[in-house]
């Protein structure tokens, strides 16, 4: 699972491209979610996770899904603040 420090420097490493978004891709980045599939899979994921049930292979496949979870929440973040810009100007 990423640590704060990893978080922080993926999200320096992202940052510009809020400068090179275009408008389009921008708005689709912000109203991107997971699948339903995905999504119930994760709550799964979770709830074992919460009552101390998950194998090896769970635990895996939960922290990837929240490492992708964090990666596209800074790619949010970057294409929110991408359309704030364009506004301001």
């Amino acid at each position: 699972m990423s640590t704060g420090t990893e978080q922080s420097a993926l999200a320096r490493l992202l940052h510009p491209l809020s400068r090179t978004l275009s408008a389009e891709l921008a708005s689709a980045l912000v109203h991107l979610q997971a699948d339903d599939a995905t999504q119930a899979r994760y709550e799964e994921l979770a709830a074992k996770c919460n009552e101390g049930q998950l194998t090896p292979a769970e635990q895996s496949e939960l922290d990837s899904l929240v490492e992708a979870n964090t990666v596209l929440g800074i790619l949010k973040a970057e294409a929110e603040l991408s359309l704030l810009e364009r506004k301001a100007a």
